[in-house]
């Protein structure tokens, strides 16, 4: 193996982290927005939220920290094959490739949650939208 092998998963690795940040603030900005919404009305399906919030919290800052390490440890790698010592260098390209995977594994399961925390939402809109009547008249229009 030479340098440039690890050196090609330094940038999308690099990509990757900009990404899982980009998720976690507006994970905090969705945290901030949620508090203010149970302080100002106390909503029911805030506590659904909250809960798929900490899963999602807690995912992401997995994420991120086995991000960071297959970052890591791909930088020991180059730093190891420029020094010429191959097996080290190889096994730590090696394990950074199994963390890149855990990171994007918890990404998927993340992404799952997320779209489960729309589910919520959507289901809180529909439910206010119905106690507003104006899902009983479209249910009537349609019979």
């Amino acid at each position: 193996m030479t340098l440039t092998t690890p050196a090609l998963l330094f940038p999308a690795i690099s990509l990757l982290l900009l990404a899982y940040t980009n998720r976690f603030l507006v994970l905090a900005q969705l945290t901030r927005k949620l508090a203010d919404e149970v302080r100002d009305q106390g909503q029911e399906a805030a506590a659904r939220q909250i809960l798929l919030l900490r899963k999602r919290i807690s995912l992401t800052k997995r994420m991120q920290l086995a991000g960071v390490l297959s970052f890591l440890l791909c930088t020991l790698s180059m730093f190891a094959l420029f020094l010429e010592w191959t097996l080290p260098g190889v096994w730590l390209f090696g394990i950074s490739l199994v963390c890149l995977s855990v990171s994007l594994i918890y990404s998927f399961w993340e992404i799952l949650l997320s779209t489960d925390a729309l589910s919520v939402q959507l289901q809180d809109i529909e439910d206010l939208w119905r106690a507003a009547g104006r899902g009983k008249r479209r249910d009537e229009e349609s019979s």
